[in-house]
C-alpha cells in the first residue's frame, strides 16, 4: 500500500522550504532622492518643500498647495529631446511653467501685502472707535477727576496699551503750524512770532505711523 503520511509529509516541507525562501528573498531598496538642485530643471530645491498626499486634512492653506504643485512639476530635460520629445514643444512647455512660476510669486506678494493692509485697517478700526473714550479722560483729568485713584490707573493701563499699537497722540504747543496735522479753529496775532504757530491745543490729535487719525484742533499764533 502507498504511505500516504510521507507524501503529505513531503509537500509540507516543500511549501516551508517555499515560504523560506519567499521571506529570504531580499527587498528592493527605496532611493529617497534628497539632491539641493533639480538634475532637470537645475534649479534650487527648497528644503523645507513639503509635498502633501491628497485628502490630507493638514496641507496648509491654498498658497502652500499651489507651491506645492508648482515644485512638483518637472520640465522636460535636453534629454527628453533625444527620447522623441519635440524641441520646440519642450521650450514651449519650460516658458509656460516660467510664466507661470513668475505669476505665482506675484500673487503671493500681492496676497501678503494684502494680508498686511487689512491687518493695519482693523488696529486703526479699534483705534478710531476708542478716541471719543481717550476724549472723556482727557476731560476728567483738565477736571481733576483723574488726578488719583482706581480711575487713574486704568486710564493710563488704556492709554499705554494703544500706544503699543502705535497711536502717537499730536498735542504740542510752540511748533509749526502744519495743516496735514493741525486743524486751526482760532488765529490770533502773537508777539515775536515768525511763522505760525500753535500756541494751544483744543483738542489732542491722534495719529498711528504716517496716518493721521485725527487732526488737532488748535489756536494759532500768527505774525503782527
Amino acid at each position: 500500500m502507498p504511505h500516504h503520511g510521507n507524501e503529505e509529509e513531503h509537500g509540507s516541507s516543500e511549501n516551508r522550504s517555499h515560504g523560506n525562501e519567499q521571506e529570504n528573498e531580499p527587498q528592493k531598496p527605496v532611493i529617497h532622492d534628497n539632491r539641493k538642485v533639480d538634475p532637470k530643471t537645475g534649479q534650487a530645491r527648497h528644503p523645507d518643500q513639503k509635498h502633501h498626499a491628497a485628502g490630507d486634512t493638514e496641507s496648509g492653506d491654498a498658497l502652500s498647495q499651489a507651491e506645492d504643485i508648482l515644485n512638483s512639476v518637472e520640465v522636460p530635460a535636453e534629454e527628453s529631446v533625444a527620447q522623441g520629445v519635440d524641441a520646440a514643444a519642450a521650450e514651449e512647455l519650460r516658458n509656460d511653467l516660467r510664466r507661470l512660476q513668475a505669476e505665482y510669486v506675484n500673487y503671493r506678494k500681492r496676497v501678503e501685502r494684502d494680508r498686511a493692509v487689512a491687518g493695519e485697517m482693523a488696529v486703526i478700526g479699534v483705534l478710531n472707535s476708542l478716541l471719543p473714550v481717550l476724549d472723556d479722560v482727557d476731560a476728567a483729568r483738565q477736571h481733576g477727576d483723574l488726578a488719583d485713584g482706581p480711575f487713574a490707573a486704568i486710564a493710563a493701563k488704556l492709554e499705554n496699551a494703544l500706544k503699543t499699537y502705535g497711536l502717537v497722540r499730536i498735542e504740542e504747543t510752540g511748533v509749526e503750524f502744519d495743516p496735514n496735522i493741525h486743524e486751526a479753529l482760532i488765529q490770533q496775532p502773537g508777539p515775536d512770532v515768525e511763522f505760525d504757530t500753535v500756541s494751544q491745543v483744543l483738542r489732542s490729535g491722534y495719529k498711528s505711523g504716517d496716518r493721521v487719525l485725527r487732526a488737532a484742533q488748535v489756536i494759532v499764533a500768527v505774525p503782527e
